[in-house]
């Protein structure tokens, strides 16, 4: 049976998805091996090379739940979440949401947290890097013109939300962590941007985490500033924007 190239390509897609088809097999030559040995080679393929490439992208999930069992699981994401585009650290952004609605992995309920905090170390190492603004930048602006500005946060920042400790799950899912984590009922807040040549996250409060949410909705500083305090009245506005300032969290000026 001879297809054109587009009936082709819709065929031996559906082949590798959802099982073989009978017309695409009879279309493939075959010797030694046969046809419909050829096809599975290319549909193993497509999957084991999409389950390394969610491996690589969602590497704490993995270290969580172990590689045999993330390869399997991995496998039934990439069966209903092929790649729309062709870059593969674009891969995986619904990854997340389909860990917190899979009833294998419901005995893990910060899982899917986990896997929303690789997702975005992930997205802060693929942005683009830009100047940071530095603290000769704010030298002779007034109280006012500096309360007026905006101060946007690198490109590829986020800021997550958790019921669970994400940070200390993160730090004892490392390889060289030497102590496990106590799942208690303390949540995190966690402000996760590209630092240098690598992608790293910082943990903030309560307030600072309000702070943080209205700088990245572009308000003011002033306005940002209002929302924290409104959260903690004891919120410390030097204290929180120097910490900032210097994990170089924000962009230069130029960049507004």
């Amino acid at each position: 049976m001879a297809f054109a190239l587009r009936e082709l390509q819709s065929v031996f897609v559906a082949h590798l998805v959802d099982g073989e088809r009978p017309e695409l097999i009879a279309a493939v030559a075959g010797d030694s091996i046969p046809a419909a040995a050829r096809l599975r080679v290319h549909r193993h393929h497509l999957f084991d090379s999409l389950a390394i490439a969610l491996a690589a992208t969602f590497p704490t999930v993995q270290r969580v739940v172990g590689e045999d069992f993330f390869r399997k699981f991995a496998r039934l994401f990439v069966a209903a979440n092929l790649p729309v585009q062709p870059v593969l650290s674009e891969y995986g952004a619904n990854f997340a949401a389909f860990v917190e609605l899979n009833e294998s992995v419901h005995a893990l309920p910060y899982l899917a947290d986990v896997a929303r905090l690789d997702w975005a170390l992930n997205v802060a190492f693929h942005t683009a890097d830009v100047s940071r603004l530095e603290p000769a930048e704010l030298e002779g602006l007034s109280m006012g013109a500096l309360a007026a500005a905006p101060l946007p946060f690198v490109p590829g920042t986020t800021l997550l939300h958790s019921a669970h400790p994400l940070d200390r799950i993160w730090a004892a899912s490392q390889p060289a962590a030497t102590e496990g984590v106590i799942l208690d009922g303390n949540g995190a807040r966690l402000l996760v941007f590209r630092s240098g040549e690598d992608a790293s996250f910082l943990a903030l409060g309560e307030s600072e985490g309000v702070f943080a949410a209205a700088l990245i909705e572009e308000k003011t500083l002033e306005q940002a500033t209002e929302s924290a305090l409104c959260a903690d009245p004891a919120f410390d506005l030097p204290k929180v924007f120097t910490r900032l300032l210097a994990a170089k969290l924000f962009a230069a000026t130029q960049h507004k």
